[in-house]
């Protein structure tokens, strides 16, 4: 065996001598044939572990490339991304889901759904969690790494998508072994793995964020309990969300709450609608202050002035002149008062209704108590979702409804009062503290939270009010009450006109400025009565809400003309 060619040593690398190589089982050995040293062997090892470490790196550098070239190519690119502006370009027909079927008993079921993205998490950098809000359900969606179905680009994308953005979200839904966490999100025994998120519409970067709609949803209770930990929640001023209403409009509890609302109108049409009622729509423009003129809003109208209307009272009046029957009305009412308390607005509106009766003026006040009864017993049956959501917010007792009507008369009230330690006489109207203490005291006495209180003193209605028969001193009217408040005023009507004008003349009305509205009763006119109901407090007062600006859509108070 020819030896190797001597090279030249340099400062890298010093000479080794040769050895010859061994056999297999057997010991290496120096060209002179005498065995390698234990220097040279470790010479050798060394010499060998740095070829096998190179060719490591080596191996390890290839591997590297080969998988920024194959990251660099993203699998899932069609699975996500922002969908082109919507200009009703075409239609797919998919069927979109409601959040509503996040649950447990339909694990494993593929949805499809729009929603807003309320709140946004990434532990790392291979999966983000998504809290997804749509109306008022709230549900949590993950979007996780896996192979050929979500690579990381698509992740990264999900995670810088702003709150309340809208996506469009495919996926599965799956059972969690343990109940959600998050106190917003409303299903807690399921989540969605995510397979595709798409961008409908996203969130400028000027917008203004005052606070977050997760924010905005939580209880005071949950708030208050958050201060002594190292997350302190904030609390939302009422006039910062009443300034940025469409936000705050958006969390859960607003959500139901004004589904609720609808609710009410819409029971209240249907109860009437069953009794042929007929609906009306009178004019919100009048040329005189009819009831009270210091509590009309003046407006500018050509070359004079107008008065927005505090009731449809008198159009109502007039269309049971006008033979109608039984009339009814859902629309807004204006009240100048300067009441800038938790139950007042200067617009609010109101659920209006007015009858022709036979005999006496009860046949109306029972309808109307049958009516209230219906509503009540309805809400929970039809809006129990709702009704829940409001109050994870803001909770309440149930509002007690009782099996008949309970009706007190005004001089009973009185007694009652008074044995409770309030000071009153006997033709006193009652104060917002009475109101509430007989509130107390009916439900104590009846189990209700509803009662209707009857034979009002005639000194404190309006001028279209029967006076009692049996006593001057009082009227045909009454007042209704929910937890101890007054949510509709109502009472026989004057029909005659001789009447009527007479008592125009008690508070300072002439005949001539009522013209048309006296001329239907001249014309002959039956007896009739009604009342006008508050909306939104008998939403406030059902719900166990403490301001009605809450049950307001876009609250107006001496304060506030927007948004």
């Amino acid at each position: 065996m020819s030896e190797p060619t001597e090279t030249k040593p340099t400062q890298e690398q010093k000479p080794v001598a040769p050895v010859a190589p061994a056999a297999d089982g057997q010991e290496e050995l120096n060209p002179d044939g005498t065995p390698l040293s234990d220097n040279q062997k470790k010479k050798r090892a060394k010499q060998a572990e740095k070829e096998r470490l190179k060719a490591e790196k080596a191996a390890k550098v290839q591997q590297q490339e080969a998988q920024r070239q194959a990251d660099e190519v993203d699998f899932a690119s069609q699975n996500y991304g922002e969908l082109p502006l919507n200009q009703s370009q075409e239609r797919h027909g998919r069927t979109y889901a409601s959040l509503e079927d996040v649950k447990a008993e339909n694990d494993g079921k593929d949805i499809f759904f729009s929603a807003r993205i309320q709140t946004s998490r990434t532990p790392s950098a291979k999966f983000v969690f998504l809290t997804l809000r749509h109306a008022f359900f709230c549900v949590q969606a993950v979007l996780a790494q896996a192979p050929e179905k979500v690579s990381k680009q698509m992740v990264k994308w999900a995670a810088t998508l702003p709150s309340e953005s809208i996506v469009q979200v495919q996926g599965t839904i799956s059972k969690v072994s343990k109940p959600i966490e998050s106190s917003t999100v409303t299903n807690k025994d399921a989540e969605i793995k995510v397979s595709k998120i798409f961008l409908v519409s996203k969130v400028a970067p000027s917008a203004p964020q005052p606070f977050y709609v997760d924010d905005a949803t939580r209880s005071e209770a949950e708030i208050e309990a958050s201060q002594s930990t190292d997350r302190p929640m904030p609390g939302i001023p009422m006039d910062l969300r009443l300034d940025n209403r469409i936000l705050d409009l958006r969390t859960t509890t607003n959500q139901a709450i004004f589904r609720v609302q609808h609710g009410i109108s819409k029971l209240f049409r249907e109860y009437l609608e069953q009794r042929e009622f007929v609906e009306i729509h009178t004019p919100k423009l009048q040329g005189a202050a009819t009831e009270s003129g210091a509590s009309v809003f003046k407006v500018s109208y050509f070359k004079g002035n107008a008065f927005l209307a505090q009731s449809p009272q008198l159009h109502k009046q007039m269309a049971i002149a006008a033979d109608f029957g039984k009339v009814y009305e859902i629309g807004p009412v204006f009240r100048a008062e300067d009441s800038n308390t938790p139950r007042h607005m200067t617009e609010f509106m109101g659920l209006d209704l007015e009858m022709a009766f036979d005999e006496h003026y009860h046949e109306v006040l029972e309808l109307l108590g049958d009516l209230f009864l219906f509503i009540f017993r309805e809400l929970p049956k039809r809006y129990s979702k709702e009704i829940a959501t409001v109050r994870k917010q803001f909770p309440s007792d149930d509002f007690l409804v009782p099996d008949k009507l309970v009706r007190l008369e005004f001089p009973e009230a009185v007694k009652m009062l008074r044995e409770a330690g309030q000071e009153l006489g006997d033709y006193d109207d009652l104060s917002t503290e009475q109101e509430r203490v007989l509130g107390k005291i009916v439900r104590e006495k009846y189990q209700s939270d509803f009662f209707m209180l009857d034979k009002f003193p005639m000194a404190v209605r309006p001028f279209y009010t029967m006076p009692d028969p049996k006593d001057e001193n009082y009227s045909n009217s009454y007042d209704f009450f929910m937890r101890g408040q007054e949510i509709m005023s109502g009472a026989q009507r004057v029909h005659d006109a001789d009447l009527l004008v007479k008592q125009m003349a008690k508070v300072g009305i002439s005949e001539e400025s009522m013209q048309h509205y006296v001329e239907g009763f001249r014309m002959g006119c039956p007896p009739h009565a009604g009342g006008g109901i508050g909306l939104e407090r008998v939403l406030m007062f059902f719900l166990g809400i403490t301001n009605i600006r809450r049950t307001s859509m876009f609250p107006r108070d001496p304060k506030r003309l927007a948004p």
